[in-house]
């Protein structure tokens, strides 16, 4: 198998990956970044991201994405197309295949694979995405500033969400799947005591109901069977992500869900020389903006690595 040798390898192409590659670049560290399954992440499901300092206008989420590339290439990234499919981190250089076809040996390894969102799998969920369908209510509640939404999910997350789209939205209906909710008892109590919160327990979305647009969602009431329609502007999902980490289980420390784990105040792992940034490690906050800030500290970590080592 084809073997290549870089000094330092950028696994990833959201905002995390392409921002310590413009870092790393500037550095002189000559980084080979490899795009993934998704090249520019999960942005480039979205639509309009408003919430990104310096686009006073906002920006679309694909077009962001593209502008964060071709700042890398500017610097002198070289940017990939390919997967990385396997891992061997025993030894130095570091070990990653790239496509089952060929192996880079790198000095140091930036991750930042990011995560994806779950979804229920439904076929008018994947058809309306971005039409009202979104996995981020903190992303793309405004748009629906005082109109009448719907999310599913019953953990902390939906909880919060659910909350935060109250402060904005007529109406939330939430729907539960069982008769409790997962998330912590003070979750609850907020989500139970908020006057425009309306709870459907036991039930499950049956389909989002609408020809180009989110116009409202059938309700299945999983103890009766009834199923009732309910007019909703936007349907938030908010039953978890799934970091895309792994490759590099036994490698890696993890969290029980996958969120691989840095040092703290640091982007280090618990293998010298790697180092992870952005969703992949983030399961809090989440967002384009905090995944650039942790690229650029992974990016100086490689770099302050790299230069103690003495590796050119």
């Amino acid at each position: 198998m084809e073997r290549e040798k870089v000094h330092c390898l950028i696994i990833g192409s959201g905002p995390a990956g392409y921002t310590a590659a413009i870092y790393a670049s500037r550095a002189g560290l000559n980084p080979v970044l490899y795009q993934g399954i998704q090249p520019g992440g999960q942005l480039t499901i979205t639509t309009e991201v408003e919430n990104y300092p310096g686009y006073p206008e906002g920006i679309q989420g694909p077009e962001m994405m593209i502008h964060f590339e071709n700042q890398a290439k500017r610097m002198g990234t070289d940017i990939r197309y390919g997967l990385a499919t396997k891992v061997d981190f025993s030894k130095h250089p570091l070990q990653v295949e790239i496509d089952e076809e060929k192996w880079i040996d790198a000095n140091a390894v930036i991750i930042s694979t990011g995560a994806s969102a779950k979804w229920l799998g439904l076929e008018s969920e994947q058809r309306l995405n971005g039409f009202g369908v979104s996995a981020c209510a903190v992303c793309d509640g405004f748009f629906f500033k005082g109109k009448e939404v719907a999310i599913v999910g019953a953990g902390d997350t939906a909880a919060e969400e659910a909350l935060y789209l109250s402060k904005i939205c007529s109406q939330v209906h939430m729907i539960v799947r069982k008769s409790e909710m997962r998330a912590s008892k003070v979750m609850q109590e907020r989500v139970k005591n908020t006057a425009n919160i309306k709870i459907y327990w036991n039930s499950e979305t049956d389909e989002v109901v609408g020809d180009k647009k989110v116009e409202a969602v059938r309700i299945k009431n999983n103890q009766t069977g009834d199923k009732t329609d309910v007019p909703v502007s936007a349907f938030f999902v908010a039953i978890g992500h799934e970091p895309n980490s792994g490759i590099f289980k036994g490698w890696i420390d993890m969290d029980e869900t996958g969120y691989i784990k840095t040092i703290s105040g640091t982007s280090k792992t618990n293998v010298e020389g790697v180092f992870a940034s952005g969703d992949v490690q983030d399961k809090i906050y989440r967002q384009a903006v905090t995944a650039a800030g942790s690229g650029c500290m992974a990016a100086l970590d490689a770099e302050r690595y790299l230069g103690e080592k003495g590796f050119h």
